[in-house]
């Protein structure tokens, strides 16, 4: 199974959602894994994860903020945040399993059981250390992150981010930390949510120059994510990681209902096979993708699909 991509599934990440009219509903788990399946690709195992504990949510969280989405979460009324968030009930165990599921694929990589892997129903990429925001209850992102370096004794951690979104919740998460490497291609915050990520945001303090934030316009496409991609490329062969995180959101492609990009699904599975060939020069092949956001199912499926496909064709 080592050169096996392993595509997480299961009713542990599926239940993560807001339900209907909410954009992140829980039904974006079976449109990919429907997808996956039609495309019968070699080289696939389908895994299951766990819960994360509250110790492991610590490593990235505040244990007043992870105490305050137990207890609404229980009580299942208001919001998380100021309005994006809703606080259902059982949204405190289901966003502990996104993070859980994230964690037992970063294990079995570091074990050796394999070198990708990819969890559609992750990259929770705007959740603070202290706070929810944009449907994003526990940062997965950034807890596996803080993982790795602790429970495997890895330094510097690279977090590359196609999401339409700025990765805002990392980004600030990490902005003083000089060992997390961040590259984020991404809808300009002045036309899109959450409003960050400018050129001129490279970190703080000793981090600075340390984290590439490379915003496009409205309507941009495969070309433009091209020549930007080419920056992330070079970005990351000089910064020589040791793990790759990917946050592939789908809210990228031209037809998101919520963004204003236009790439292919091309553009996914590019930067995905891009990915694998760093992950082999400088991370022994260590790769996790992560879903992210995409709020147009067919979108979402196809370049969800492409990344897989990628990670399977570099095994």
């Amino acid at each position: 199974m080592k050169n096996a991509v392993y595509v997480y599934k299961g009713d542990e990440i599926a239940r993560y959602g807001f339900g209907d009219p909410h954009p992140f509903g829980t039904d974006r788990h079976d449109a990919f894994h429907n997808e996956l399946a039609k495309a019968n690709l070699d080289g696939i195992h389908l895994a299951h994860g766990r819960r994360a504990t509250v110790d492991e949510l610590a490593l990235f969280h505040t244990p007043d903020y992870i105490d305050r989405v137990s207890r609404m979460s229980a009580d299942g009324r208001g919001f998380l945040d100021d309005g994006d968030t809703p606080a259902i009930q059982g949204i405190f165990d289901a966003a502990s399993d996104v993070v859980g599921t994230v964690l037992t694929a970063a294990d079995r990589i570091m074990h050796g059981e394999t070198k990708r892997a990819f969890v559609p129903i992750a990259g929770l990429h705007h959740a603070a250390r202290d706070g929810a925001a944009g449907f994003c209850v526990f940062n997965d992102c950034g807890v596996v992150a803080e993982y790795l370096r602790q429970n495997h004794g890895l330094t510097r951690i690279a977090y590359i981010d196609i999401d339409a979104h700025h990765g805002d919740g990392v980004f600030y998460g990490f902005e003083d930390d000089p060992d997390l490497v961040f590259a984020d291609i991404h809808e300009d915050g002045r036309y899109l949510y959450p409003g960050t990520g400018a050129e001129t945001e490279t970190g703080t303090g000793e981090a600075r120059g340390t984290k590439l934030n490379i915003p496009l316009a409205p309507g941009a496409d495969d070309t433009e994510f091209r020549a930007a991609w080419r920056r992330v490329e070079d970005y990351l062969d000089a910064a020589k990681p040791e793990f790759l995180l990917f946050q592939c959101g789908a809210d990228s492609l031209d037809g998101d209902p919520i963004t204003h990009l236009a790439f292919s699904s091309a553009a996914h599975g590019e930067a995905a096979a891009a990915l694998c060939r760093i992950a082999d020069k400088h991370c022994e092949g260590r790769l996790i993708g992560m879903g992210g956001g995409g709020y147009n199912r067919r979108n979402l499926a196809l370049a969800w699909t492409a990344v897989v496909r990628s990670f399977a064709a570099a095994a």
